[in-house]
C-alpha cells in the first residue's frame, strides 16, 4: 500500500487543484491565527468547496475550545480534526463526542518524552491515528525541522510522520520509518502558505518510490 499523504496549510484554490492532481489523500486547513498559514472560517468555507470526493479535509486546531471548533464546523465541512496543541486525551475525547468527528493528535518528539506511552494514552480514548512531529520550544508545527527517524515506533495504530519533510528526503523518510502516512507543509512551498505545484509533484514521486516494495 502506498504511504498516505496529507498536504497541510492550504490557503489558495489553485493549490487545492495542484494537490488533488498530484494524488494526495488529504488536504489540511490551519485554524490557528498565529500561523502564517492560518485561514479564516470564511476562506476555509470557500476552499473546501473545491475539494472533490475521496479527498479528505482535515482541520488543524491548537488548544481550541469545543465551542470554537463547533463554530468552524457550522460552515466548514471537515472530515477529520487534528489536535496540534497541548490537548489532553480527555479533552480530545470530549471534543470528538461533541463534534462527531474522527480525530488524531500531534505530539512533538521531545528528548525526554515517553513516545509510546503518550501514544497509547490517546489511542485508548479513540484517536484514529497519531502524528509525530519535530519538537520546537516555541512553534506548533511548520518548523521545517525533523527528528531522529530511527526512533520512529512501530505500533498497532496508524502513525503519521511530520517535520522537515521535502522532495529530497521523503523517499528515505518513508523507507526508514514505515509510517502509515506523511504530512507536509513548508517542504512543498515557494513561500509560507503558497504551495508550489512542481514541488508537490516531486514530493509525491518520492512518496511512490519510498512506498515501493
Amino acid at each position: 500500500m502506498r504511504t498516505r499523504v496529507k498536504i497541510c496549510g492550504i490557503t489558495r484554490t489553485q493549490d487545492i487543484k495542484s494537490v488533488v492532481d498530484a494524488g494526495a489523500d488529504a488536504i489540511g486547513f490551519v485554524f490557528f491565527p498565529p500561523s502564517p498559514r492560518n485561514v479564516s472560517v470564511k476562506l476555509a468555507e470557500e476552499l473546501v468547496k473545491h475539494v472533490p470526493a475521496y479527498v479528505q479535509t482535515v482541520g488543524l486546531f491548537v488548544n481550541a475550545s469545543s465551542e470554537e471548533i463547533l463554530e468552524v464546523l457550522k460552515t466548514v465541512s471537515l472530515d477529520v480534526l487534528q489536535f496540534h496543541g497541548d490537548e489532553t486525551p480527555e479533552q480530545c475525547q470530549k471534543i470528538a463526542k461533541l463534534t462527531g468527528r474522527r480525530w488524531y493528535k500531534a505530539i512533538q518528539v521531545k528528548p525526554d518524552l515517553d513516545v509510546i506511552s503518550t501514544i497509547k494514552q490517546y489511542q485508548q480514548v479513540g484517536a484514529s491515528a497519531m502524528l509525530l512531529d519535530a519538537w520546537h520550544p516555541e512553534l506548533k508545527g511548520g518548523t521545517g525541522h525533523s527528528f531522529d527517524w530511527s526512533q520512529f515506533p512501530q505500533l498497532d495504530i496508524p502513525l503519521i510522520l511530520a517535520g522537515g519533510l521535502k522532495p529530497e528526503n521523503i523517499e528515505n523518510a518513508i523507507k526508514t520509518t514505515k509510517a502509515y502516512a506523511v504530512d507536509v507543509s513548508g517542504g512543498v512551498e515557494s513561500a509560507k502558505g503558497i504551495k508550489d505545484q512542481q514541488l508537490i509533484e516531486q514530493f509525491m514521486q518520492g512518496v511512490h518510490r519510498g512506498s515501493a516494495k
